[in-house]
């Protein structure tokens, strides 16, 4: 019970208050969401990825087997989705939206908390979580804006929107600086910090404004097929791998935790910024994050129980 109140309290209260502020500016002012995409992806995004990655301490060693458990199990989610998607039989940009809403999930501003609390401060699960939404962030700014633009018949122009994204050239720079201990002056790094700072709530505003500027027609059958997968079947899955692997302890647990957040705000950006179903992705997003409140519950139960 102490868990799911300190959810609800910590994480899940706080991001619907400012989705439901999002909502409201939207219904006042009629916010340009197009405006606010483009400041997530090329402003915000970087910022807050540089600034994480560049002060985490995490070694190589932990890096590697954190990024091979991530590979394995982004590939065996992927490939269990494209099942799911076959049988509902959905089509064109359903279908990458329905992808996205599973594969893509919350590990910044939902997860990074919460490892916090769950771990108590740990820095150790603290630049797991980091490692896992480095990766979280690279995927849907390359492979996220190849599929949501796959029906394009000039590839080169996705490619050069794909290349265009300051996020796959902000992670190789931010480990350089790190790994060469380059010191980032001051004047530089105090702007990238308030911009990093701005990331978590510009985000949740631009969920907010797409959720206030919609019709409401409510895909409830997708949206809990999603959920489900998401919520449920992610988690499970990710229990399966650390236990064939091997792995325990912090290590073990963090990296189960990483597995069982919500959708993450990068799919209903997409959606928006390249205009595919940005209302199904939205009800995703919001009702994953309501639900998680169970759900991740159980899932720390669990954890505690059977990965030690």
């Amino acid at each position: 019970m102490n868990y799911f109140s300190h959810i609800l309290i910590n994480n899940v209260i706080p991001l619907s208050i400012m989705i439901a502020l999002g909502a409201l500016l939207y219904r006042l002012f009629k916010l340009d969401i197009r405006t606010l995409s483009k400041l997530n992806f090329y402003l915000f995004s970087p910022a807050v990825m540089l600034k994480m990655l560049y002060e985490s301490t995490i070694s190589f060693a932990i890096l590697g087997q954190v990024l091979l458990f991530f590979a394995v199990y982004f590939t065996s989610l992927f490939v269990m989705t494209e099942g799911v998607i076959r049988v509902r039989g959905l089509k064109n940009g359903m279908r990458t939206a329905m992808r996205n809403s599973i594969i893509f999930y919350n590990s910044a501003n939902y997860a990074i908390p919460l490892n916090q609390l769950v771990f108590v401060g740990d820095a150790f699960t603290l630049s797991v979580q980091i490692v896992i939404m480095m990766m979280q962030s690279l995927i849907p700014n390359t492979y996220g804006i190849y599929s949501v633009n796959s029906e394009q018949k000039d590839r080169r122009l996705v490619w050069r929107t794909i290349l265009t994204m300051p996020v796959i050239y902000v992670i190789p720079v931010a480990f350089l600086l790190r790994g060469f201990h380059v010191p980032i002056p001051a004047a530089i790094y105090t702007p990238i910090g308030y911009i990093a700072n701005a990331f978590s709530a510009t985000a949740l505003l631009t969920l907010g404004v797409q959720i206030g500027s919609m019709k409401w027609k409510l895909r409830f059958s997708d949206v809990l097929l999603s959920n489900t997968m998401r919520l449920l079947v992610g988690p499970l899955l990710g229990f399966g791998i650390v236990l064939a692997f091997g792995f325990h302890g912090p290590l073990a647990q963090a990296l189960v935790l990483s597995c069982a957040v919500p959708t993450s705000l990068s799919s209903v950006l997409l959606a928006v910024e390249f205009d595919n179903e940005p209302e199904f992705a939205s009800q995703a997003v919001f009702s994953s994050t309501i639900f998680s409140i169970v759900t991740v519950t159980f899932v720390i139960y669990g954890m505690r129980l059977f990965v030690h």
